[in-house]
């Protein structure tokens, strides 16, 4: 039987159950969510397990992330589901705060992160990041881990953390897990469940498209902005509403590239119905 999940609400009994586990030696792995946990989430707490550390995760829909016209309102929320799922992964203590906890007083602080939000998502979404930042690293402090997981799936998101990290020597290593997906290619995500079924249908086709798109640009065989011209127009005439961006980057400062000789993804960003898929995929 897993042990049983530790559920917290404030700052100082997170602190609490962490150090209980500290002092007998253990190290310590943060999984911060926004609820409505798929596999995908799931995950990343094995990730944490398979480490040897304590999985410790959160669960806070942050305001200060969502833009005026984003879904802050309507985003999926299942705290019984979630605590059902985080304790049968083996996760152990679960920090799942009010609004007033995480900010009791108006935040005259913010963390900003510069170069890798400024294309991709950056333009789309002002203030996203700084809203991810900021609530990111007062959960870092919060807990004091050892090591974060972040999903893959969304790529910039982790590269800003990344950045994040290592410009403010906060000594904590960021893991960063494969994107998990359904057996059709779909990446999980909890704003998939706004899919209608022929939308669900439609959506596979971003994946195929990215894949058609890495072995065309594949060593530089040919240019990355044709072979993304091209995916963009095919996902138009299988019916998505828009394409904000499918592009090449490097994998590391998220550059656009127009051929891949180094560490490089394919990224992408679109609207189909009322929901934004997001999605990459490594070029090697």
């Amino acid at each position: 039987m897993p042990e049983k999940l530790a559920i917290v609400r404030t700052v100082a009994e997170l602190r609490h159950a962490v150090a209980a586990y500290r002092a007998t030696g253990r190290t310590v792995g943060l999984v911060p969510t926004m609820g409505a946990l798929h596999e995908g989430h799931v995950s990343l707490v094995e990730g944490a397990l398979a480490r040897g550390d304590v999985p410790v995760a959160s669960i806070f829909v942050n305001p200060t992330q969502f833009g005026p016209n984003e879904d802050f309102a309507a985003y999926p929320r299942d705290e019984a589901g979630d605590f059902a799922k985080l304790e049968a992964a083996g996760c152990r203590i679960v920090f799942a705060p009010a609004k007033e906890e995480m900010y009791p007083v108006p935040m005259l602080t913010t963390v900003k992160v510069t170069g890798v939000t400024d294309g991709l998502c950056g333009p789309f979404r002002p203030g996203h990041f700084d809203g991810v930042a900021t609530v990111v690293t007062k959960l870092l402090m919060m807990a004091m881990p050892d090591r974060g997981y972040f999903g893959e799936k969304d790529y910039q998101q982790l590269q800003v953390i990344k950045t994040m990290v290592r410009d403010l020597a906060m000594p904590i290593e960021i893991v960063g897990m494969p994107t998990v997906r359904e057996s059709d290619g779909l990446a999980m995500s909890s704003r998939n469940r706004y899919l209608s079924a022929a939308e669900r249908t439609t959506a596979l086709q971003l994946y195929r498209e990215m894949n058609t798109v890495a072995k065309t640009v594949r060593g530089g065989r040919s240019s990355c902005s044709e072979a993304t011209a091209a995916a963009s127009k095919a996902l138009l005439a299988a019916g998505f509403d828009k394409v904000e961006y499918l592009t090449v980057v490097d994998a590391e400062s998220l550059q656009p590239l127009d051929k891949v000789a180094s560490p490089a993804r394919v990224i992408a960003a679109t609207r189909l119905g009322r929901t934004r898929l997001i999605d990459n995929i490594a070029v090697d």
